[in-house]
């Protein structure tokens, strides 16, 4: 068994406790425990497991893992925190607030043989499942995707890390990309801010991310995919999983703990995570100049 704790209480963190107490039946995930959760606030006990210390998490011999569902500016400390205890992490995306740390944050995990893995729920829709089979073997001309949503709290850090979700998806579907363009309006009177990131595929296809937060902007996915043979105007409707977006991810994260993904796989995810997050970076610092 895989002892582990939460760090951060709020939906994500209580979910992660769920999961773990009612894991799918016959699933890896049933290899996991909680052990304790942290929190800055003093909580009673949250289903029935009590909060810890940090300190007591990463000297306790039978915790093994770290579930990491804290505001994403503070996501990077925590992470090291447990690797250097030689603990597997799990975090909710984006992993870091820039690519240099995410890079020293894999060869971290590497050094000291543990899993750093970082949370993609985006990637298990079934929506999205559908749309990548509609988009299998066709040939992209030009495409885009609009996120709208409502303002986000402090902490959540620059719209490409916040919004990494949406270009994960878009590295998915049509391969790596580079930037050429990027810039962002804002308004902190309004709290309203549009970012626009205009990217190539590797067949120099243009692609348009844009993430557009203010109050009252619905929460909405807007595609327009134009391909050697159809356009794409709207996401595929599909009934809801049998298994929670979170439970999927945790039977994934626990796979690789027990050694049922392969190194090829491992390697594939990395690669795309490390690519995502060093878009994500340039069109911060495009936008910046």
């Amino acid at each position: 068994m895989f002892g582990a704790v939460v760090v951060g209480i709020g939906t994500a963190g209580c979910v992660r406790i769920r999961d773990m107490l009612a894991p799918l039946s016959g699933s890896p995930a049933e290899k996991l425990t909680p052990r304790g959760f942290i929190s800055r606030r003093s909580l009673e006990s949250q289903q029935g497991v009590s909060q810890i210390s940090v300190e007591e998490a990463v000297s306790t011999e039978d915790i093994h893992v770290a579930f990491i569902c804290t505001e994403n500016v503070s996501h990077e400390d925590n992470i090291r925190t447990f690797l250097q205890a030689g603990k597997h992490v799990c975090v909710e995306y984006p992993m870091t607030m820039n690519y240099k740390a995410a890079v020293e944050l894999w060869d971290l995990a590497q050094e000291k043989g543990v899993i750093l893995h970082e949370e993609h729920i985006g990637l298990l829709t079934e929506d999205y499942k559908q749309l990548k089979k509609e988009v299998e073997g066709k040939i992209l001309q030009e495409g885009t995707l609009h996120f709208t949503g409502g303002p986000l709290k402090p902490g959540f850090g620059f719209p490409a890390f916040s919004g990494i979700a949406r270009l994960t998806c878009l590295v998915d579907l049509f391969g790596e990309l580079s930037v050429t363009a990027a810039t962002i309006e804002e308004d902190s009177g309004t709290n309203y801010s549009k970012m626009t990131a205009k990217l190539l595929t590797a067949d120099n296809k243009p692609l348009t991310w844009i993430e557009e937060r203010g109050p009252g902007l619905p929460r909405a996915k807007n595609i327009n995919f134009h391909f050697d043979s159809c356009t794409l105007t709207q996401i595929p409707p599909a009934p809801r999983g049998a298994v929670g977006l979170f439970m999927q991810d945790l039977i994934h994260f626990s796979a690789k703990l027990v050694g049922q993904v392969s190194p090829e796989e491992l390697q594939r995810e990395k690669t795309r995570i490390l690519h995502c997050m060093e878009v994500a970076d340039k069109i911060q610092q495009l936008c910046k100049t």
